[in-house]
C-alpha cells in the first residue's frame, strides 16, 4: 500500500531544466551579539548588526560563492536568486555578498520573514538567558520553547511553510529564470533556520536534529542537483565536513546515494530509517501479503 503524499514535493513533477541547480544556505557573518551576548539586553535582536569582521566574512563568502557557481560545469549564463531574512545582520551579509555579483547575474531578491532567527523573547537578560539555555539542553533543543519566544519546532513549522511557497514559485515560474541557464538559489538566514531547513528537506528525525551542530558565521552549505533529480550535500561537501556538522554515517551514506538515486529503491537502501521507527526484526502474520509499505521519501 503506497502512501500518497504531496508534501512540498513539486520538484518531482518538473522538467529538470526548471529546477535550481543549487540551493545554497548561508548563515550571516559575525554579529555584535556573537561577539558579546550582552548586546541582546539593550538592542532588539532584529537590529543586531555585523561586526567589521562579519562584513569581511560576508565579502569573502561572496567571492567563494561566485567561484563555486561559475565553475564545476555550470552554464556560462548562470543566474542567482536571493532569499534573505529581514534581520539587519542577514541583510548586511547579503549586501556584502552581493558585491561579488553583477546585476545581470541577479534575477531577483526577496525578503522572507519565515526564515528569520528563532524568537528568544524580547530584550534578553544575559544571566537569565544563560540559565534558560542550560534548561534547554536538559529538555531537548527541538521541543524546548523559550519563555515569550519560540521552540525549534515552531521554526520548523514556518520554514516548512516557506518551502511550500518556494516550490510554488518554481512551479508557477515566478522566478522568471531562463531554463537554459543554471539557477542558483541563495538563502541567507540563521543557524537554527538553516538546520531545520535541511531537517525538513531530507526528512531527518528529531533525534538526528539533536546531534546537528550550528553552522559557523558565513558558513556555506550547498545542496546540488544530482543526476537523477535529487538534491545532495555530498556533491560539494566531503564526508569529514558532514561529520563535523553532526550527520551520522547513515545520514552521510544517504547523501551520497542521492547523487545517483533511484527513488524506487529507497526503502532497500535506507533500512536504517525504517528501523528507527520499528523493531528491526519486525514480522507479521501478513508477511505473505503482496502489498508493500513505502516510507514517504518526498522532500
Amino acid at each position: 500500500m503506497q502512501e500518497n503524499n504531496n508534501d512540498n514535493n513539486y520538484h518531482h513533477h518538473h522538467n529538470s531544466q526548471l529546477l535550481p541547480k543549487r540551493i545554497i544556505l548561508v548563515r550571516h557573518g559575525e554579529s555584535e551579539g556573537n561577539l558579546d551576548n550582552a548586546a541582546y539586553s539593550t538592542i532588539p535582536d532584529h537590529e543586531i548588526s555585523l561586526t567589521d569582521h562579519g562584513r569581511a566574512q560576508a565579502r569573502l563568502a561572496g567571492s567563494h560563492l561566485r567561484d563555486l557557481i561559475s565553475s564545476h560545469g555550470s552554464s556560462p549564463k548562470w543566474q542567482v536568486y536571493f532569499y534573505v531574512s529581514p534581520y539587519e545582520r542577514t541583510r548586511s551579509t547579503l549586501r556584502e555578498i552581493g558585491k561579488s555579483f553583477s546585476k545581470k547575474r541577479v534575477i531577483g531578491v526577496r525578503e522572507e520573514c519565515r526564515i528569520r532567527e528563532q524568537d528568544f523573547g524580547n530584550f534578553q537578560v544575559e544571566e537569565r538567558m544563560r540559565a534558560t539555555k542550560e534548561t534547554r539542553e536538559k529538555y531537548g533543543r527541538f521541543f524546548y520553547r523559550f519563555p515569550e519566544g519560540e521552540s525549534a519546532a515552531d521554526v520548523f513549522d514556518r520554514v516548512s511553510s516557506f518551502l511550500e511557497s518556494l516550490w510554488r514559485d518554481i512551479d508557477l515560474h515566478r522566478l522568471h529564470n531562463d531554463p537554459s541557464q543554471d539557477l542558483n538559489l541563495i538563502i541567507i538566514s540563521h543557524g537554527l533556520a538553516s538546520r531545520v531547513f535541511l531537517m525538513k528537506w531530507f526528512k531527518w528525525t528529531v533525534e538526528q536534529f539533536e546531534h546537528l551542530n550550528n553552522p559557523g558565521n558565513c558558513e556555506i552549505r550547498v545542496m546540488e542537483l544530482g543526476h537523477s533529480g535529487e538534491y545532495s550535500l555530498a556533491i560539494r561537501h566531503t564526508e569529514e565536513e558532514m561529520l563535523e556538522w553532526g550527520l551520522s554515517p547513515e545520514m552521510i551514506q544517504d547523501q551520497k546515494w542521492r547523487i545517483n538515486a533511484n527513488k524506487a529503491n529507497w526503502n532497500d537502501h535506507c533500512g536504517w530509517y525504517f528501523n528507527s521507527f520499528f523493531d528491526p526484526q519486525l514480522d507479521s502474520e501478513d508477511d505473505d501479503d503482496t502489498d508493500q509499505i513505502y516510507v514517504d521519501t518526498d522532500s
